[in-house]
């Protein structure tokens, strides 16, 4: 069996106000998931649970990203997050905060036999 990749989402979410790179990151992940309804584990015959769910999360400051706090967002299957840099800081042109922008790529795979 191998890790076969299926299906990719990508979403981008923002923090307007409060500079909060992990509500960012949070609203990023659901932009690429509130989009459609994906009903591929069953299609392949695999429980949703077998889901592995590889989440890239693109931020100015990954370090101020609480991944463990994005877990919850996930009903289903085993997601694995990471940060790299990436995103953009807009700074408020009054000078009083920054707007925070994350962008995410979520791919769906299962551990399968690849087709021949």
């Amino acid at each position: 069996m191998a890790k076969t990749r299926i299906l990719n989402e990508f979403g981008m979410g923002t923090s307007l106000r409060r500079m909060d790179y992990t509500e960012a990151a949070r609203r990023a992940i659901k932009d690429a998931l509130w989009h459609n309804s994906v009903s591929i584990a069953p299609a392949f015959g695999f429980p949703k649970e077998a889901m592995l769910i590889d989440v890239e999360i693109g931020v100015q400051e990954p370090d101020q990203v609480d991944t463990v706090k994005l877990l919850d967002i996930f009903p289903y299957g085993q997601p694995q997050i990471s940060v790299v840099q990436g995103g953009l800081d807009i700074p408020k042109p009054d000078g009083t905060g920054t707007t925070i922008i994350a962008n995410a790529a979520v791919c769906v795979s299962f551990d399968m036999e690849a087709a021949t």
